[in-house]
């Protein structure tokens, strides 16, 4: 009821229209890539039987998930760049903010979730099937879920109550919580201590998982014996952890750095990497480099 302003003015990446028709061309292409491969993941792994295992039905939800968190954003960001409308409005901008941390949180724990089932596979082989079972893959995933929605709905149920006086122009190209947090007109300490503690949770604690998995991992495959195994097993462990590094380095900069209100360039294209060119590398870096993908895609391909 004490809400005044009735949308907000996203800058969006630029504002140079020559740059913007550039991002425009790179951002069509990036959505485009994203949504190839991880359709293609999931229908290569839903209909190949001896894709039916725990790595694959993470690998089709995550794809899932990467297709439903960059379509909360990417449209709405080509749409503003092709007609120049900056304006969003403000439920809009609400559904937006909500959407993008609960799905960018289920990233970083699925992204976890994978990484230890990669080290129950390379370090337990002979536990596999018995840990990672169907009905404790399904819960695992469920929690990432149930999890990330608890987490990040208080918060942002707050945010909502906020009241909105003006300014409304933020600087980015999709609705973020401290920039929101920012143009309210009221005292807002306690939410951003609030969604600091969370934060800290979820992107060190599940990194710390991620960490502790691949660490086993590395140690166990120095241990083996053939170098042409160990030079192929850390091909993909560095590609899988190079995509890590880009996207926890500049999501934990971004959102954990003291002093993490936003409004800065600088901010913009830390969240466009951890948004856009790590969601882009994903399917190609997690699934598509894989052999048993490979051999799945060239019998579809021939039949």
């Amino acid at each position: 009821n004490h809400t005044t302003v009735v949308e907000f003015v996203l800058l969006g990446l630029t504002d140079s229209r020559h740059l913007e028709i550039i991002l425009f061309l790179f951002l069509v292409i990036a959505y485009f890539l994203i949504l190839l491969g991880n359709i293609t993941v999931i229908s290569i792994t839903s209909v190949k039987h001896f894709l039916q295992t725990p790595m694959y039905y993470f690998l089709r939800n995550f794809a899932l998930l990467e297709i439903t968190f960059t379509s909360t954003f990417i449209p709405s960001t080509l749409y503003s760049l092709l007609t120049e409308r900056k304006m969003i409005s403000v439920p809009g901008c609400f559904l937006q903010m909500l959407l993008f941390f609960y799905l960018g949180t289920c990233t970083f724990f699925h992204v976890a979730t994978m990484s230890f089932d990669r080290y129950v596979a390379i370090c337990r082989p002979l536990h596999y099937t018995t840990i990672m079972n169907n009905r404790f893959c399904r819960q695992l995933v469920l929690a990432c879920w149930t999890v990330s929605f608890l987490l990040m709905f208080p918060p942002t149920i707050m945010i909502v109550q906020l009241p909105f006086c003006g300014p409304n122009v933020m600087n980015h190209f999709y609705c973020d919580t401290s920039l929101l947090l920012q143009l309210s007109c009221t005292d807002t300490g306690f939410i951003e201590g609030l969604m600091l503690i969370i934060l800290i949770i979820i992107i060190p604690g599940t990194l710390m998982i991620t960490a502790v998995s691949y660490g086993c991992i590395i140690i166990t495959i120095l241990h083996i014996p053939s170098s042409t195994g160990r030079k192929k097993a850390f091909s993909t462990c560095s590609a899988h952890l190079m995509v890590v590094m880009i996207f926890y380095s500049t999501c934990i900069y971004r959102y954990i750095r003291p002093a993490q209100r936003g409004g800065r360039d600088s901010d913009k294209v830390l969240s466009f990497f951890f948004s856009v060119v790590t969601q882009m590398l994903n399917p190609y870096i997690y699934s598509l480099r894989n052999n048993q993908v490979k051999q799945a895609l060239k019998e579809s391909i021939l039949k």
